[in-house]
This record gives C-alpha cells, structure tokens and sequence, in this order.
C-alpha cells in the first residue's frame, strides 16, 4: 500500500517534472519473476527506474537508511521502505552478502522484479566498472530467474556531487531483452561461471548504455580517487609551507 501511494505520488512527481524516455519497455514480463540488473550512476537512480515501471521493483540498499536515530532517521526509514528498499547490513561481510543473496531470491519465489546493481556502488566518473559476481549471478542462478540488463541515461547530470538543487533534464532508461542462464543452472558454486555470467551481463549494459567499460571494481577505483586526492592536498599544504 506504501509503495502504491509512493509511486502514484513520488513516482508521477518525477514523471511530470524530468520526462524520462523510455526504450525497451516491452522486454519487462507483464507477471513472473526476473531481475533487472542495471549500471549505477545516481542515487536518483532507484527512483526513476521503479517510477517508469507498470511492476513494483524491490532493490536492495544499506542498513544504515533504515536504523539512523531521531526523527531525520525514522523519516529516512519510511522513504526507503516506501520505495521498495530492502536493508541489508553490509558491514558483516560475507554473512552480510548472503542476506542481500536471500532477500533478492526471496523477492523472485514470490513473482517480483528484483533490482541490483552489479558494480555494488555507484560510479565515481560516469564509466562503467566491473560487475561483482557475487550477488547478481548467485541470484540468477539461485532462483532461476530471467536477468534483463537495463541501462541508466544522465542520471549523473541531474545531481552531481556538491550540487543541492536538481538540473530538470531528461533522464533515459534502456531496458534489454530477457537474458536465459538455464545453462549454468546448479553451477552456482563455480566462481568461472559466476564470473561468465556477470560478465555477460554487464557487456549487455554496456550496449545499451554506451559508457566506456573499465576492468576493475568501482570500489577499487573510488579507492585510488581517494588517495590522489588525499596525495595533492598534502602536496599542496608542503607548497603552502615552503
């Protein structure tokens, strides 16, 4: 009922005010599960992707939306519920990663759309990273469910970093045809096949989306973002000094 009432209200509101196009809309089942596996550009992301869809889509999303204390907190927690957020604590590592792997096969046994982001985190410059086989494929392959590979557009332009008001823009979003894995199926403990699978997957997303493809984890790549940066700043304060 939340979710309806966050759709018809949150959901119409973005619809109305950025537009977003739309291609592939047919390649979304009318009913039966299937997991959208989709790049990861904005936080808005989770937003317009349910906003366009007849279907509710359930994602996944860290704990910390759903436990943070006083009001902000409990406002924060009836958002993310709201929209469809599952939490997951991922602080535990691998007990943390075999939750998120129950809640998304748990969401597919009922019949329901599945959203995740194989890079696990968003990207730090607009490129495509490397898909973390863990999660999407151990799903996939868990549940049997259909992958349909779906692609963000702008979405990063809408909001970036430092920026409080949102650009009104038009976002797309480009949803691929179904993606069978009934191949692999009970290979779910083989770590090439896991890999094989993600991999294909993001090649997909690639396609639809267009970005560069960079071969290592975002994670990674927020990582040495991180210390160059750290390593100017304390170049400069030497420059400062001298």
């Amino acid at each position: 009922m939340i979710y309806n009432a966050m759709k018809h209200s949150l959901g119409a509101s973005l619809k109305v005010a950025f537009r977003p196009w739309v291609e592939g809309m047919e390649n979304i089942p009318e009913e039966g599960p299937a997991i959208l596996a989709s790049n990861h550009l904005s936080f808005s992301d989770s937003f317009f992707l349910p906003a366009v869809l007849e279907r509710r889509v359930t994602f996944i999303a860290k704990a910390e939306y759903f436990t943070t204390p006083g009001v902000k907190g409990r406002l924060t927690a009836a958002f993310f519920k709201g929209v469809g957020q599952l939490p997951v604590d991922r602080s535990g590592g691998r007990g943390a990663g075999e939750a998120a792997i129950k809640s998304g096969i748990d969401v597919l046994a009922r019949g329901e759309l599945f959203g995740i982001y194989p890079e696990g985190t968003r990207s730090p410059d607009g490129r495509l990273y490397r898909g973390k086989p863990g999660g999407l494929a151990r799903v996939a392959l868990g549940s049997g469910a259909p992958v349909i590979a779906v692609a963000m557009i702008d979405t990063e332009k809408i909001q970036p970093p430092g920026k409080a008001v949102p650009k009104l823009m038009r976002p797309g979003i480009r949803i691929g045809k179904p993606l069978d894995f009934s191949r692999y199926e009970g290979m779910e403990g083989d770590r090439f096949i896991l890999r094989a699978l993600t991999d294909e997957v993001m090649y997909e997303i690639m396609k639809l989306s267009g970005q560069e493809y960079v071969d290592i984890y975002a994670t990674a790549a927020k990582r040495q973002l991180a210390e160059a940066a750290k390593a100017e700043a304390a170049k400069n304060g030497r420059a400062k000094a001298a």
